[in-house]
């Protein structure tokens, strides 16, 4: 059952295209999916952008889990929240296993930290290399080619890390084998809070509900490792255990359930027509 969040973050803004931006990049920085992205801006998914244009972006995320301290990866939001005294520091969108190689679930403690580290290829993506007909690595050295950027986090679940990239635009896509991604200036800022010891969760939570004042927020996720059943009966069930039936707008929610588009959403009554513009 998801617990009833309070707070939301990110928002509403406009951005401006800069020189060599695309859909699928813009999305990957502000934690928008390209078809969220295209839809708001009236635009096909596979549209050009020109230098200076203008495009409204919306990425409010509800925050699953308050922690006291740490971190808390929700893999089907694609998104690491950080905490400190009890106190969200950082909201960052990632990037994660591929439904092949899922990101796994539980608990961990960060128990390396790493500038500019070589990547020891393992032997499952050497052989991945292989029948793609690449060049078999075994080691990659700090420096561009890296796939792990400049940090490297090393988490307690064996094999498994918190680390930069060499290509940011696949960041909020499920296209790791396994390891937590993060956009070079993410990892960074992140890098410089945690120390070895800062413990964190992966959770899976595609749907999340919040409350915030009086106004009732739905985000929902597509179920991308198969884990949940239903999501309308979820949604059902959450809505009774936190006693919300007499402020939610059923059919804002359904729609919203129908979309899975993964931005959290007021579904208050009354909020009539606004909802998807």
């Amino acid at each position: 059952m998801p617990a009833l969040s309070e707070q939301i973050v990110g928002g509403e803004f406009d951005y401006i295209a800069q020189r060599g931006d695309s859909l699928t990049g813009v999305g990957a920085r502000f934690g928008v999916s390209l078809g969220s992205l295209a839809a708001k801006n009236n635009l096909p998914p596979d549209s050009r952008l020109r230098i200076g244009q203008p495009l409204r972006i919306d990425n409010r995320h509800i925050v699953p889990v308050r922690a006291a301290d740490g971190l808390v990866i929700n893999i089907p939001q694609l998104m690491l929240f950080y905490f400190k005294d009890g106190q969200l520091i950082r909201a960052l969108p990632v990037a994660l296993g591929r439904p092949d190689r899922p990101t796994p679930m539980g608990s961990f403690k960060v128990v390396i930290r790493e500038d500019n580290p070589t990547w020891d290829v393992p032997a499952s993506i050497q052989e991945e290399m292989r029948r793609a007909g690449q060049e078999i690595r075994s080691c990659v050295p700090p420096g561009p080619d890296n796939p792990l950027g400049k940090h490297w986090l090393g988490l307690s679940m064996s094999g498994y890390g918190i680390h930069g990239t060499n290509a940011p635009a696949s960041i909020y896509h499920f296209q790791t084998h396994g390891c937590i991604r993060l956009h070079p200036d993410d990892i960074a800022r992140l890098f410089d809070d945690v120390s070895v010891g800062t413990p964190g969760r992966l959770v899976y939570q595609r749907l999340l509900i919040a409350k915030v004042g009086k106004r009732i927020y739905l985000e929902v996720h597509d179920d991308v490792y198969k884990k949940t059943g239903a999501i309308q009966t979820l949604f059902e069930k959450a809505i009774a255990a936190h006693d919300l039936g007499s402020l939610v707008d059923p059919e804002f929610a359904a729609d919203i359930i129908r979309r899975q588009e993964g931005i959290a959403r007021e579904i208050s009554r009354g909020t009539g027509a606004k909802i998807f513009q």
